[in-house]
């Protein structure tokens, strides 16, 4: 009898010799180049591999579930600020004159993320990592109705104790407690367990965002909700780049990380709070206002004198939104740009943005850290350096053992940029993200104050300097770039 697997084997050689050309038709439809092509080097050079890890995480999108439900969501969101724009009085707040500058991004941004822009909001911004703990522990200490707090990483530790027993005093005194957290983003923390055993004990309704054992809803794993927000009776908000955590993240090393938050009020809260709901809408199936009266949890209560405006974004929406709304702002800029975030791996439409600003004569300044604390995406973002010290960008680098986890940029003085965004395509395309635009000469000078501390911190690298780098580390850098569209 004849053996059957040299037949096998011939077989298995000739699917294999295939399966890259097949998946040609699959790999770059509807896809970035950029991205289609590490996928198909991956997949030329490791077919079986590379096609199993394809269909585990190939798709940049949850689930058409999710995604029919983000529409469904953006639909109702749009009725209800139709119907309250329709109010003369709630008119000035919710439909104000939007200056010529400004109505593009405006525009942008409501089409994108279905939320408009509001006047008359409150910003402080906030930087002292206890600080900003004890101002949401004391803000829920004045909740009379619900709090609603939404993070990435959610631990009950010695720094966010006393938000715990906020929390926990809150439900005590009738107030609801609603938590959304990550779980992939908080099981590596401890005490994780204990801390959900602790919200539940105390009647804290919490649940975990795109848990992985969903099996009505199955989405790629590392599909992640990485919005932070805290919302208290609709009149105070919170978000930015702060998880709620130590400062430390229980690292064994001295890295230990600085944040910026801003502390609204004014109706931009009711958009901060509208994000909250829908995803805890589209996690729990659970409304959080009564759909026969849906402005029985909207408050639209002045605060300020900002205009504001909200943009979610994540692979729930079928655009990027916060990577459109990034460079248009950039390409916007005429005489200042400064950028200020942890992971800095762009896009040619985000590079050529930042290059153009500073080829066009505007001082083009990028915050990044001399500590690390992601490994490949940290190497990834330094082989852009040559290129933008070229161009004439700035960049400083926050001094160790301090990583800035800061997420802004100011465009000239008057439009600022706090979010939960970091700018690498993993927010781009993969996570769940948050961003408040602030379009005020005063929330700018704020933060242009923060500014001037962090170059205060920071070391700037020259390109004479960056040219002297080891090979070996420029080498580590390509090659981690050739991988930065799946990172």
């Amino acid at each position: 009898m004849t053996s059957v697997w040299p037949w096998i084997a011939l077989t298995l050689t000739v699917v294999t010799w295939i399966i890259p050309f097949l998946m040609l038709f699959v790999v770059p439809a509807n896809r970035k180049p950029s991205s289609a092509t590490a996928w198909m080097l991956l997949i030329f050079a490791f077919p079986w591999p590379g096609v199993i890890l394809f269909l585990l995480i190939g798709s940049p999108k949850l689930s058409n579930r999710r995604i029919a439900l983000q529409k469904e969501i953006n639909g109702y969101i749009k009725d209800v600020v139709a119907q309250a724009q329709a109010d003369p009085e709630m008119r000035p707040l919710l439909a104000p004159e939007i200056p010529a500058r400004y109505q593009p991004f405006v525009d942008l941004s409501t089409a994108l993320g279905a939320l408009p822009a509001t006047a008359e909001n409150g910003v402080e911004i906030l930087t002292d990592y206890d600080a900003i703990l004890a101002r949401i522990a004391a803000d829920i200490d004045m909740a009379q109705r619900f709090v609603h707090i939404q993070f990435y990483i959610l631990i009950a530790d010695a720094a966010t104790e006393e938000c715990f027993r906020a929390m926990e005093r809150a439900v005590a005194r009738g107030v609801t407690v609603r938590v959304l957290y990550d779980p992939v983003g908080s099981r590596k923390y401890p005490p994780y367990r204990a801390t959900l055993q602790r919200m539940q004990a105390a009647g804290i309704s919490a649940y975990p965002m795109l848990p992985l054992y969903r099996l009505d809803d199955v989405n790629r794993p590392d599909l992640r909700n990485h919005r932070k927000i805290v919302v208290i009776d609709g009149e105070i908000a919170y978000t930015g780049s702060l998880n709620l955590i130590h400062r430390a993240y229980h690292r064994r090393d001295n890295l230990y990380y600085d944040e910026l938050v801003a502390r609204v009020s004014g109706p931009v809260v009711d958009t901060l709070d509208a994000v909250f709901r829908a995803d805890w809408y589209s996690e729990t199936g659970q409304r959080t206002v009564d759909p026969d009266d849906p402005f029985s949890a909207i408050t639209f209560t002045p605060g300020g004198t900002s205009l504001c405006q909200v943009l979610p974004s994540g692979s729930g929406f079928e655009r990027e939104n916060n990577l459109r709304l990034f460079v248009d702002l950039i390409h916007a800029a005429r005489e200042k740009l400064v950028i200020c975030n942890p992971y800095f791996v762009p896009d040619e439409a985000l590079m050529m943005a930042v290059i153009s600003a500073a080829l066009r004569g505007v001082e083009v300044t990028m915050f990044n850290s001399e500590a690390r604390d992601q490994f490949l995406v940290s190497h990834a973002q330094r082989s852009y350096y040559e290129e933008l010290l070229r161009s004439g960008v700035k960049i400083r680098l926050y001094r160790s053992p301090v990583l800035l986890h800061t997420k802004t940029i100011s465009i000239d003085d008057d439009i600022a940029v706090i979010g939960s965004s970091n700018m690498d395509m993993r927010s781009f395309e993969l996570n769940l993200e948050v961003t408040l635009i602030c379009y005020d000469p005063c929330v700018v000078a704020d933060l242009r104050r923060v500014e001037a501390d962090y170059a205060a911190r920071s070391l700037e690298v020259t390109l004479d300097e960056w040219l002297r780098r080891p090979l070996h580390k420029r080498l580590f850098e390509n090659l981690t770039r050739l991988m930065s569209p799946l990172l």
